[in-house]
């Protein structure tokens, strides 16, 4: 019988892989290299205090200075799983790895890109809402390219206009921009590297704009916890107080992203106690945090609710 720690490994690998190049919030994951991640459920993020200039004494010459680095623990609240079962007179050992990996694939493809897309998405919204980092607008091709040059400029002018940004927009948002008035001379081309995959997408002044489908655009969501009347199904609903988000500007370096695949278990038939089938566990711990000395780098367009 193959070694299931194999299988395991296997797609874990491409699972992690296909995570970072397929989610539209997997460039959030490039300050992940910043953080310790020791497995569990927690990481601890850097933070770094320091002194600012002062006079240069010729006699005494320089001033000294202190640095400080800590680290602040943080927990990844997002901690989400399934258990899936592939009936051995269906799924053969011959046969498994690939059935197996189709299997996990549309799951990751279909339900968990699109669940951590929408909490990566909310939970920045509504950092830069608490913040006062954010605006209604309801979009308008009149409006709407020099509205976001306008947000585009406050984050410039809190960060500077060298430090890398990202825009994603939803799809409604997006089409609006597409008819906006000589939008065509004002749009470009970016390369955007996400993963291993290199993109052609839209920019605005050379910033990527990259667009993401509406229903991950929301300001809160219901996670479901798959076990209560109504959640079974599982997923990710919009909260019913939640608002559209048009698009949210962030600094690359203000956001840090951890998604981790912890773990991805295989059972084979012989050894599932409760069918004779093969059995596959996935788990994902994952969260998204932006610093408070770092919350000037966001910045989100919202619409108001009916009635507001």
């Amino acid at each position: 019988m193959a070694n299931t720690i194999a299988y395991a490994q296997v797609f874990q690998q491409a699972l992690d892989e296909q995570m970072l190049s397929g989610a539209a919030t997997g460039w959030m994951e490039l300050n992940a290299a910043l953080v310790k991640y020791n497995g569990g459920n927690e990481v601890k993020i850097p933070k770094m205090v320091m002194d600012g200039m002062a006079d240069y004494d010729r006699s005494s010459g320089f001033v000294a200075g202190g640095v400080t680095l800590s680290w602040e623990t943080h927990a990844m609240t997002m901690d989400r799983g399934r258990t899936f079962s592939l009936d051995a007179m269906d799924v053969n050992e011959s046969n498994f790895v690939a059935t197996g990996g189709a299997v996990m694939g549309m799951f990751q493809r279909e339900k968990v890109i699109p669940e951590v897309d929408a909490y990566r998405l909310s939970a920045i919204a509504t950092k830069a809402i608490n913040a006062t980092q954010s605006v209604d607008y309801t979009a308008a091709s009149a409006t709407i390219l020099a509205t976001l040059r306008g947000q585009i400029a406050v984050i410039q002018d809190n960060i500077g206009e060298n430090a890398p940004l990202v825009i994603s927009m939803s799809f409604a948002a997006a089409n609006v921009l597409d008819m906006a008035d000589n939008i065509a001379k004002q749009l470009g081309v970016a390369d955007f590297v996400q993963g291993n995959v290199t993109l052609k997408v839209r920019a605005i002044d050379g910033i990527p704009i990259i667009r993401v489908p509406s229903a991950r655009m929301k300001t809160a969501y219901v996670f479901n916890d798959g076990t209560t009347e109504g959640q079974t199904a599982g997923g990710f609903t919009a909260d019913v107080a939640a608002q559209d988000i048009n698009w949210i500007i962030s600094a690359r370096r203000s956001i840090i992203a951890i998604s981790k695949t912890d773990k991805m278990r295989i059972f084979t038939p012989d050894v599932n106690q409760s069918a004779d089938a093969w059995k596959m566990d996935y788990r994902k711990y994952h969260d998204i945090w932006v610093p408070d000395n770092k919350v000037a780098g966001i910045y989100a367009c919202t619409v108001a609710l009916p009635g507001n």
